[in-house]
């Protein structure tokens, strides 16, 4: 097959040290320990959270929670960017540069914070009096802990660049290591103020204190991880250059994006109901909770592809097969499975109402998932080659379209159209993205179009099995189906050297 026909390729050492196999699945693993273990507290938390603070109060936390997670975008792309160039400088061997591009990168985001804490704590009393519905009662002591917030941002925005300085090294093993305490003490932190008070203000400042805490840790690993960093204290003007065109257009993607992921819940309250908002986005965030596998994987590709972009693209041709090849073995079954008993795993979960509107709702969208993750990989491709501009763009183009074709299916199908609609454009994406895949590797044609054609034959099973019906018949599909596909893994999909490292592994011996 295509994605093996590279193997053999000679890489040069920087970028075959960086980019092994193992420490590529290992780095990946660490991710989803440090995506999903927040998630685990959380599911623990947040019952007391709302017992203890009443639900207006555990309202605005959440709203603190969204707002600490949206400034990154005060950052400009610039932790994106940082990482790009520093994996670059790696593959390329030029490891000299690596100090003075940190530090101007830090040192722009420093003055990008600085604004951003200013211009968020001027909107803070608008956003406080007049655009949230907050109680009157708690408006006090949410415009306080917006401020507080405020003053945070550069801090934030500023750990969010040093972690890129580690990620581009592949150190995902120390990233994770401060981001699962992180996650669960987002949670956590709060309880352990709510019995000595229920205000906001000093829930707030014990995340804002963390979040401090946070980045003197990723700049004490940085220091440690680079040890010229204390020596070469020096931004350079004709670093900013580079790092600014990258990350403008990564801020392009970073804000249209997530319109494009949210739209359609407004749409849906606007022309239909917040009933309907509700049978809608809980299928959503489901469903596109399997995007943290793909995110796992791609997160560690993102420098890995900037890395032997470099020098090596033999290596980088080789990486994409295999991503898209994880990818598509982890999450095929499993949205098969999904779709096959959507509506009876939402019986069983919400009971037959909710699944009579949301089954089918929960079938496409788990579907566009699918698609979706798999478009990650070339999506990661292209930033790594340093054209975040391709990605922008087609947002921005799309995005108009996108809307008017939302409006459109709502207004005839219900969430069902909004539903064929995100799925429709996602899949659209994917298509644009592997062909700008194909035009900056040529000589993974072959790959392409057999990934294309995978993801094709996938789909449309995936779409037959949303047809089936009765238990039994459910079940004889899913089996026979599963079976096939385990067959088609092992004998077509999976590498020689893959086989056997999976035997191994299943047989429990050592490596």
């Amino acid at each position: 097959m295509a994605d093996h026909v590279l193997v053999n390729a000679a890489p040069n050492s920087a970028s075959s040290s960086m980019t092994g196999g193992r420490l590529l699945a290992r780095n990946t693993i660490w991710n989803l320990v440090g995506h999903g273990a927040p998630l685990l507290v959380a599911l623990f938390a947040i019952p007391l959270l709302i017992k203890g603070l009443g639900t207006a109060r555990f309202g605005v936390l959440t709203l603190a929670w969204a707002v600490v997670g949206y400034f990154s975008l005060f950052d400009l792309g610039l932790g994106r960017a940082l990482t790009k160039l520093v994996a670059e400088k790696l593959g390329a061997e030029q490891a000299e540069d690596i100090p003075r591009l940190i530090w101007t990168a830090l040192a722009l985001m420093g003055m990008l914070g600085i604004i951003g804490a200013l211009v968020a704590a001027s909107i803070s009393p608008w956003l406080v009096y007049n655009i949230l519905k907050i109680p009157q009662a708690l408006q006090g002591e949410t415009l306080n802990a917006f401020y507080l917030l405020s003053l945070s941002i550069p801090v934030v925005i500023s750990a969010i660049g040093l972690r890129g300085v580690l990620e581009a090294h592949q150190r995902f093993d120390l990233t994770n290591i401060v981001r699962i305490p992180l996650g669960i003490f987002t949670f956590l932190g709060p309880l352990i103020v709510l019995p000595f008070s229920n205000s906001l203000f000093p829930v707030v400042a014990v995340l804002v204190a963390v979040r401090i805490l946070t980045c003197g840790v990723f700049l004490a690993l940085c220091l440690r991880q680079v040890p010229a960093l204390r020596h070469n204290i020096r931004p350079q003007r004709n670093m900013v250059r580079p790092l600014i065109s990258f990350g403008s257009w990564m801020t392009v993607t970073n804000i249209v994006g997530p319109v494009m992921v949210y739209m359609d819940r407004f749409f849906i309250g606007a022309l239909i109901s917040v009933t309907a908002v509700a049978y809608y986005t809980t299928p959503y965030e489901v469903v596109t909770k399997l995007g943290l596998i793909s995110g796992a994987l791609v997160g560690v590709l993102f420098p890995a592809f900037s890395t032997t972009l470099a020098q090596d693209r033999a290596r980088t041709a080789r990486l994409f097969g295999r991503g898209i090849n994880y990818i598509f073995i982890v999450l095929f079954p499993l949205t098969l499975i999904i779709v096959t008993m959507a509506h009876e795993g939402l019986s069983q979960w919400l009971g037959a109402e909710f699944a009579d509107n949301s089954a089918f709702v929960l079938q496409w969208l788990a579907v566009g998932v699918f698609v979706n993750s798999l478009a990650k990989v070339p999506s990661a491709l292209v930033q790594g080659a340093g054209r975040p501009d391709l990605t922008a763009k087609m947002h921005l183009v799309e995005l108009p379209i996108y809307l008017l074709i939302l409006w459109w299916l709502l207004g005839a199908y219900g969430i069902k159209g909004a539903a064929i609609a995100w799925v429709a454009r996602v899949g659209i994406d994917t298509l644009i993205l592997f062909a700008m895949a194909q035009w900056l590797l040529p000589n993974t044609k072959a790959l392409i179009l057999s990934s294309l054609l995978r993801v094709i034959i996938a789909v449309s099973i995936i779409i037959m099995a949303g047809y089936t019906v009765g238990l039994f018949i459910k079940g004889m599909f899913l089996i026979g189906t599963l079976i096939v596909f385990i067959a088609v893994t092992w004998f077509w999909l999976l590498a020689p050297e893959e086989r056997r490292l999976l035997k191994r592994f299943l047989s429990f011996r050592p490596t």
